[in-house]
């Protein structure tokens, strides 16, 4: 288990960061002293979980989905326990952990003018969701098309 808890941890900090999950859907109880996650949390914080376990990952040349590429280092290592088999490779494969919202990225999206938005192909509802999200402390996703068009050009900046 312990090769592949990243998965829950980063799962954990995603619904935080994202606001899938807020303090307020934990609720603290006196009698025996711990907190509970309302019932709703919890389905939406399973739902992220779930769809973090089927996503795909490149592993042997194929792409897996990491519930398959953990079903199959168990097998490893069980043949390997059984003497079967040679210690598997628990490091492979590695986590992608890149993220887009990177603090030179939110620089250059709160420094776009209206008009170098325009220029770049980005429109003013699209710059005005960027601005909103790169002024939040929070992840956020920048989708491939507009990160591409805010990358293609050096921005001045004015200030940070």
């Amino acid at each position: 288990m312990e090769p592949f808890k990243w998965i829950g941890d980063l799962t954990t900090v995603h619904a935080f960061e994202s606001g899938i999950l807020d303090l307020k859907d934990f609720y603290f109880t006196g009698d025996d002293y711990s907190y509970k996650i309302e019932i709703e949390a919890k389905r939406r914080f399973l739902q992220l979980l779930k769809d973090r376990f089927n996503s795909g990952v490149s592993y042997n040349s194929h792409v897996l989905k990491w519930d398959t590429v953990i079903e199959q280092k168990t097998m490893e290592l069980s043949r390997y326990l059984t003497g079967k088999s040679n210690l598997p490779d628990l490091s492979d494969p590695k986590p992608e952990l890149d993220r887009t919202d990177s603090l030179e990225l939110r620089k250059r999206i709160l420094s776009l003018s209206v008009s170098e938005a325009k220029e770049l192909g980005i429109g003013k509802s699209t710059l005005h969701y960027l601005r909103k999200k790169a002024r939040n402390e929070h992840s956020f996703m920048v989708y491939e098309k507009a990160l591409t068009k805010v990358q293609s050009k050096t921005i001045t900046y004015r200030g940070d």
